[in-house]
């Protein structure tokens, strides 16, 4: 229910005017040019209307008290509507959570407007919907100027219609459509943006899986690589351990059994030499023993030499084999240096000036023979490869014809120390058992000194292979980390160990993995990472395209519904207002009909340029306007062209109040609606307003007595030589008391 109205600088109420509705039906009065249309029009800007020419202005300014002789200008124009909102059937008339709500709008001379309810600033859609939801909408039916009552005739069929939806209470379900239209046109530029993105992605998330797949097919390389490499190690690890336990229990037998020998061939050579001539042949004996002994020692080291040489000779076969395969060699130069040292180290250990030296020349050419190998350009790594094998092969060969020699002169030496112990033997014939002995512990001896040399050479190669398994091992550990060597350890038994060239196979198929792996590359975590958040990211634009599809398919529901409920609402209201429209136009001409008709669809109509913007938009194609049909009493009148200016003045209030009994608004202003009419029409006229007045709350500007008689509550208005409106009010009821 609408309590009052406060006007302050608006028009010609300079000052602070307050009007109070506290009855059914207020009238307001007063002589022309008083200001009291200035009521209506502050009914107007208050509830937002936009339209200077509807407030009978061209500016802003024009809407401000503009001074006169007596009172200054204002630069502030300000109305404000208060209503009781106090619920009512369990529901408050406004949706907000007040008893009380006012409506306020000021205007500043530069034009701009601020809009406020209950004192906080909000904009003019804020006030829009509030008032919709109330019934109260902006196309003004509920306030009916003067002159204006002909709009609704004068309006074109579709402006007629927004008047009827507005009356009906269906601009709330229209406020409701716009804005899930609103939001499906963001939710479409947003579907469009995430498509966007993810075609922008798609390529990216292809290259990244393409990547994926090859570092899948490394990781089964990997895997296979581990296995191969704990199969390999296991076995190796158990041959050199047995191995180096078959040579140790070897050496350390022959040792004692060489010991047992020379200590017997001591003691009996010390009794067979008893005279000088004895200790004469003693004598070359043990120097001929000395020689022997002096060549076996040359003899031993050479042979750790030649082990050596054939094991780095292996090893450098086989890298040249692999730099064949390899676009680069792979041995670090510090391992080189660390081999080098170490075999120097081996050859100092020689006894014999003449070995130490051989050892230590054949030492000297390996290391440069091997550092210039290794530290060569890339581009020369198979030749220098070549080179070095071919060194070594010369290099051994040269220690095997050392070696031949050597033997050769321990022939000799044997040879002569023979003939010297025969020599002895033959001075004590009576010896000769004793000489015989003498002779076959002298052959056990040199066989013993060989096979102890045989088993230092076999040490020594054992121990080459022990360091190429260790640098194997950290090769595989730094391709595939330490799995490669996390295996249970094999028993040394020779009934479980494999062929050595199932193994030197095994081997080779563990190199042919190690170089495969090594071209397929590393384990790509910076891919597979990247991968994984590409994919998040891909996976969430597609639940965000997902969640906006279902978004948008929602918002078409409702506004499918919006449109199904609006059709209804409209299609019921339409046969409610034709019920009323039908008695008004009777009781105002005494007779005929009127009635609204939906315009009949034109066949091919082409859309407006207003319109393009929905051309996807089926239901505004089906949005036809209203017609209004008349049938007057007497008369052949079926245009509303043909009407008088009296008789549109009544189908226009006959129609208007038709509307408003159908969805009552709060209130009604009909600001000299009546001017036109006789005295027996405003009879009629004065009849209809207190039967609206039951519905809603009017306010009447008016000159009719007529009208005025029905009135509870009467405001004069005046307007002095100041230009200033000022207000007067009267309580009927209580004049009457007071009358009495």
């Amino acid at each position: 229910m609408l309590t009052r109205l406060e006007i302050v600088g608006f028009k010609s109420f300079a000052k602070k005017t307050v009007l109070d509705f506290l009855s059914s039906t207020t009238a307001i009065v007063g002589p022309n040019g008083s200001g009291k249309s200035n009521v209506a029009e502050a009914f107007r800007f208050a509830l937002g209307e936009q339209s200077m020419k509807s407030m009978r202005g061209k500016r802003a300014e024009d809407l401000i008290f503009n001074g006169s002789h007596s009172a200054p200008r204002a630069n502030r124009a300000a109305v404000a509507i208060v209503f009781d909102n106090k619920p009512k059937s369990g529901q408050r008339p406004f949706r907000i959570d007040f008893d009380e709500v006012m409506i306020e709008r000021a205007v500043l001379r530069d034009g701009t407007s601020e809009y406020s309810i209950n004192g906080s600033r909000v904009r003019l859609r804020d006030i829009e919907e509030l008032l919709a939801g109330a019934n109260i909408g902006e196309t003004g039916h509920h306030i009916i100027s003067q002159g204006e009552a002909d709009r609704i005739l004068s309006a074109s069929p579709r402006e007629r219609r927004e008047m009827l939806e507005d009356a009906l209470g269906l601009k709330i379900y229209e406020f409701k459509k716009q804005e899930a239209e609103k939001k499906l046109v963001k939710t479409e530029e947003n579907i469009n943006q995430v498509n966007s993105l993810r075609r922008e992605l798609a390529p990216h998330v292809r290259f990244l899986e393409s990547q994926v797949k090859k570092l899948e097919r490394a990781d089964a390389l990997r895997a296979e690589l581990v296995g191969l490499a704990q199969t390999y190690f296991a076995i190796e690890d158990a041959y050199l351990a047995q191995e180096k336990t078959k040579v140790a229990t070897e050496k350390r037998d022959t040792v004692e059994r060489l010991a047992q020998t020379t200590a017997e061939l001591s003691a009996i050579e010390e009794r067979a030499t008893i005279d000088a001539e004895g200790v004469k042949h003693l004598d070359l004996v043990r120097r001929t023993e000395k020689e022997i002994e002096r060549v076996n020692g040359e003899r031993s080291a050479l042979a750790r030499n030649i082990g050596r040489v054939e094991g780095a000779l292996t090893a450098a076969t086989e890298r040249s084999a692999k730099v064949a395969r390899e676009p680069y060699a792979k041995v670090p130069r510090e391992d080189l240096t660390s081999l080098a040292h170490e075999i120097e180290k081996q050859a100092t250990e020689a006894t014999t000036p003449d070995a130490i030296a051989a050892a230590l020349s054949a030492v000297r050419k390996i290391v440069t023979v091997f550092v210039s190998r290794f530290v060569a350009p890339a581009d020369d790594l198979l030749a220098d490869e070549e080179r070095t094998v071919f060194a070594l092969q010369n290099e051994r060969t040269d220690l095997l014809s050392k070696d031949a020699k050597l033997s050769e002169e321990l022939e000799k030496a044997k040879s002569a120390l023979a003939r010297s112990r025969e020599a002895l033997t033959a001075h004590d014939e009576t010896g000769r058992e004793l000489r015989r002995r003498i002779l076959d512990l002298a052959q056990a001896k040199a066989n013993q000194e060989g096979a102890v040399a045989k088993n230092e050479a076999r040490h020594y190669e054992l121990t080459l292979l022990t360091e190429e398994l260790e640098r194997g091992k950290t090769e595989a550990i730094a391709l595939v980390g330490h799995a490669a060597v996390s295996y249970k350890p094999l028993p040394s038994s020779d009934g479980l160990l494999e062929d050595r060239r199932a193994t030197d196979a095994r081997k080779h198929t563990l190199e042919r993995s190690k170089i495969r792996l090594e071209e397929a590359g590393g384990t790509g975590e910076e891919i597979r990472q990247e991968h994984k958040e590409v994919s998040e990211r891909e996976a969430f634009l597609a639940k965000e395209l997902d969640d906006l599809a279902k978004s948008a398919a929602g918002l078409k529901a409702l506004i499918d519904d919006l449109d199904t409920e609006l059709s209804k609402h409209f299609s019921d209201g339409l046969a409610k207002v034709n019920a009323s429209f039908g008695e008004y136009f009777a009781l105002m001409f005494g007779g005929g009909g009127a009635r609204l008709a939906l315009e009949e669809p034109e066949e091919e109509e082409e859309e407006s340029e207003e319109n393009e913007e929905y051309i996807n938009e089926p239901e505004e194609k089906e949005r036809l306007g209203i017609e209004i049909n008349v049938n007057l009493p007497k008369k052949k009148v079926r245009s509303l062209m043909q009407l008088s200016g009296g008789e549109r003045a009544l189908t226009s209030i006959a129609l208007i109040f038709a509307m408003s009994q159908v969805n009552p608004p709060p209130f009604l202003i009909l600001d000299e609606t009546d001017a036109a009419l006789d005295e027996a029409n405003s009879r009629r006229y004065g009849d209809m307003i207190e039967n609206l007045a039951k519905k809603s709350q009017l306010i009447v500007i008016t000159h009719n007595r007529e009208t005025m008689s029905r009135a509870n509550t009467l405001y004069g208005v005046t307007m002095g030589g100041d230009g200033v409106s000022k207000l007067l009010s009267v309580k009927f009821d209580e004049a009457v008391a007071v009358a009495k």
